[in-house]
Formats: C-alpha cells, sequence, structure tokens
C-alpha cells in the first residue's frame, strides 16, 4: 500500500514548491523568484511526528489563462488533488485575496477532499492577522505560514496529519531507478507518459517544458520500477544565472540516484556532440547507461554506423537502442534492456569464473613487456557490485600500458555481457614479485 497523498496547490507564485521544501526539509523542488517555474506535478516523501505521507508539488493554477501549457498544469493540479487525502491550498497573505484564489477555492469546495487554507509569506508574527481575509474562501481556519522561515509550518503539519484517513504504514518499496536524460526537446517526456499509458509530465513543442526532475512507480512485468522524467541538458555555462541551472543541477542528481540512465537522443539529428557529453556524465556518476535513438519512425539514419559511433566514442560501450515515443515501438525492449543492465551491476562473478577469463586473455593477446620485464597477472576478483569493482594481483603495476588495461575492460564486458555498466578495476602489485 503506497503512502497517502497530500496535494499543494494554488495560483501562481504564492510559494508551492518553497513550501514543499521546508515541510520535508528538502530542497528536491526548483525555486525560483520566475513566476510559472513548476508545471508537473511533483512527489516529494514527507514526515512528520513518525507519520509518513507524499507532497505533490503542483504547477501555479490560472484558472483564466486557457493557453495549451496552462491548461496543461491545470491538468496536472486536478490529477494532483484526484489522488490525494488532503489538499493544501497555498495562498499569499502579503497580496491579499485575489480572484483566483476565489476561484481556486470554489472549485476545491465543489470536491471530495479535505481542503487546509496555508495563507504563505506571513514573515513576522505582527503579520499573521493578514490571514484571516482568508476566510471568506470557505475552507475553515486559515493557517499562518512563512515558508521562507519556517513559521507556522509545524502547525500546519498537526492538521495535515489529524486530516490524513487512519492509514497503516507500509514500507517504501524498493524499486529500480531508470533515469531518462538528454538535450532538451528530445522526447523525454513524451517517452515517460507513453510508458505510463497516460499525461503524467506535460509535452510542449517548447524546449525546457519540464523542469524539475518527476519520478514516477510503475510495474514492468511485475518488477516496481521508478520512471524519473528530467529537464533537458545544456552546458552548465550556457544556463549560469536562470532558473534552468537549477532544473539541471536536479537532472544531474536524478542520474546519480539511477541505477541506469537511457539517454535519448533525436535520430532526426543524429547522436550529436552534446548526446556524448550527456552520456559521459551519466558514466562519471557510475550509473549504468543505454542510449536510445527517439523519433526512429521519422528518419532514415543508418542504424549499425550509429552504433560503431557509440562503440568508438564511448568507454563503457552502451547498447544503442532505436524507439518511437509517438508510436511506442521498442519501448518495452528498452526498459527491458534497462533492467538488465540494472541486475548485470549488481551481480558477483564468481572468483573462479574471472580467473579463467584471465587465463583466457592472456593466451589471446600476450601481456606488455618494458625493457625485457613483461607484466604477469596472477588473480582476478570481484569485491563491489554497483558499479562493479575488481582487483587484479599483477607483478609490477608500472608495466601496465593503457592500451592493454582497456583490452581487459573490452573483454570483461565481452565475455560477462557487461556492456553499459560502468566498471572499476584495480591493478594490485604482488608484493613478493614487485622486484622480481
Amino acid at each position: 500500500m503506497a503512502l497517502q497523498k497530500v496535494a499543494v496547490v494554488g495560483y501562481p507564485n504564492v510559494g508551492k514548491s518553497t513550501l514543499v521544501n521546508r515541510l520535508s526539509e528538502s530542497r528536491e523542488t526548483v525555486v525560483h523568484p520566475e513566476a510559472g517555474v513548476t508545471r508537473d506535478r511533483k512527489e516529494v516523501e514527507a514526515d512528520w511526528n513518525g507519520r509518513s505521507f507524499m507532497l505533490i508539488d503542483t504547477g501555479g493554477v490560472d484558472l483564466d489563462e486557457t493557453g495549451d501549457l496552462a491548461q496543461a498544469v491545470q491538468r496536472q493540479s486536478r490529477a494532483a488533488v484526484a489522488e490525494a487525502a488532503v489538499a493544501v491550498l497555498v495562498v499569499d497573505a502579503s497580496a491579499g485575496l485575489r480572484p483566483g484564489d476565489a476561484e481556486l477555492g470554489r472549485e476545491l469546495r465543489a470536491g471530495s477532499v479535505p481542503v487546509i487554507v496555508a495563507a504563505n509569506k506571513v514573515d513576522t508574527a505582527l503579520q499573521s492577522g493578514g490571514a484571516a481575509e482568508f476566510y471568506a474562501l470557505g475552507l475553515g481556519d486559515p493557517v499562518a505560514v512563512s515558508a521562507a522561515h519556517g513559521l507556522g509550518t509545524g502547525d500546519l503539519l498537526d492538521i495535515v496529519v489529524e486530516r490524513l484517513a487512519d492509514a497503516p504504514e507500509v514500507e517504501s518499496e524498493q524499486t529500480t531507478r531508470l533515469a531518462v536524460i538528454g538535450r532538451p526537446n528530445v522526447g523525454k517526456s513524451s517517452l515517460v507518459n507513453k510508458l505510463l499509458g497516460e499525461e503524467r509530465v506535460i509535452v510542449a513543442d517548447v524546449a525546457g517544458t519540464t523542469r524539475d526532475s518527476i519520478d514516477t512507480r510503475i510495474e514492468f512485468d511485475g518488477r516496481p520500477v521508478t520512471l524519473v522524467d528530467t529537464a533537458g541538458l545544456r552546458r552548465r555555462t550556457k544556463v549560469a544565472g536562470t532558473v534552468d541551472y537549477y532544473a539541471q543541477l536536479r537532472s544531474e542528481r536524478a542520474a546519480e540516484r539511477a541505477e541506469v540512465a537511457i539517454v535519448l537522443c533525436d535520430a532526426t539529428e543524429g547522436i550529436t556532440s552534446e548526446d556524448f557529453r550527456i552520456a559521459d556524465l551519466a558514466m562519471t556518476t557510475n550509473c549504468a547507461t543505454v542510449i536510445a535513438l527517439n523519433k526512429w519512425d521519422e528518419t532514415d539514419t543508418d542504424l549499425e554506423d550509429a552504433r560503431a559511433r557509440v562503440a568508438k566514442k564511448l568507454r563503457q560501450r552502451p547498447r544503442l537502442m532505436a524507439v518511437s515515443a509517438r508510436s511506442g515501438r521498442g519501448l518495452q525492449r528498452l526498459v527491458a534492456e534497462a533492467l538488465t543492465i540494472a541486475d548485470r551491476a549488481a551481480e558477483r562473478i564468481p572468483t573462479p569464473e574471472l580467473n579463467r577469463f584471465l587465463s583466457d586473455l592472456q593466451g589471446i593477446r600476450q601481456p606488455p613487456a618494458t625493457r625485457g620485464r613483461r607484466l604477469k597477472m596472477y588473480y582476478m576478483a570481484q569485491f563491489q557490485t554497483s558499479p562493479p569493482r575488481f582487483a587484479v594481483q599483477v607483478n609490477d603495476r608500472s608495466l601496465i600500458k593503457r592500451d592493454y588495461a582497456y583490452f581487459l575492460e573490452n573483454q570483461l564486458r565481452e565475455r560477462f555481457g557487461l556492456n553499459g555498466v560502468p566498471l572499476v578495476i584495480d591493478f594490485k602489485t604482488s608484493g613478493t614479485d614487485r622486484h622480481a
């Protein structure tokens, strides 16, 4: 049974994301003075007095806005309320009661979900009287809070916990995390929505629509999986000082926390240098990777040529797959491949198998020699998983050549199906033979 949910809703720029960060004691949601930063609904786990629940941050809702993006934000906000046990309507006490607050209040009153009014931006006790104006919403006693300074947030959490239905506590389910990363506007949100079978994240033709990393749990062949949609990655120098900079940091963190990064590229543009940079970024976080060429049904790109480029450019040698987020082609195989390499990264290869591999390797290609002394490799063992880490006992580490180390790594990948999996190989000198 999943944790109960609390939807945090309100007019644009009233401080919803700041309040979610404060209540969850995290910095999970993007906060910026610019209005309309949050667009999708983002879930963040919170705990108060031993009771765990899920906060759902939502985009600012202005019911007078009729544009496609505004309506998509409205749908996301309504979906959050529909799946919540409690809703928190955040209003700006410093601005007073506005028509947009009243319209949202009427809509929430007509629903069946209990509503708590949080009058935000009451930054001192002397300003607390400003919350009284919001009795006019007809939703009970407003709670004066300051998301920025923490004033009143404990009282708000007390009320939230009181309103939550009495449900048994459950342990968080262990899932495999798959982060979908890539350049802006390559189809990440479309791919996630297609896999989910619903518009869980907003899709628009405008690059940069997604700004938070959005986690969604699904089951794939009976296995719990968390899909993470992320903001488009650009070079940091291009987004410095903008809201996209903070969205980018969260995308990078999503890769760090995931077992596998699905690096999505646009097949109509081919695999660009930026795509390779993003794949390298995932690899440096010790995240397993698979590369997906989206919009495959819109291009005649040579798949084998693209695979050869990936094998040449990326040391981790991730598998490249052709998919279409629009039609759904190849998406099931893509997730299956991502889960396979997640499992491979978590496996431990028996030591006897590794030592047979080491013996076979030296038969295929003789180790290098320097000034008459030849590298000898005696023993190999794995001592860590996720990422796999190996120790190779040698007579003298100084005899190792980079090309032979790469050869060993590539053969190891081929022998044990570790393409796309980050590997760490430590060469250790045998004390008895070092000066032999």
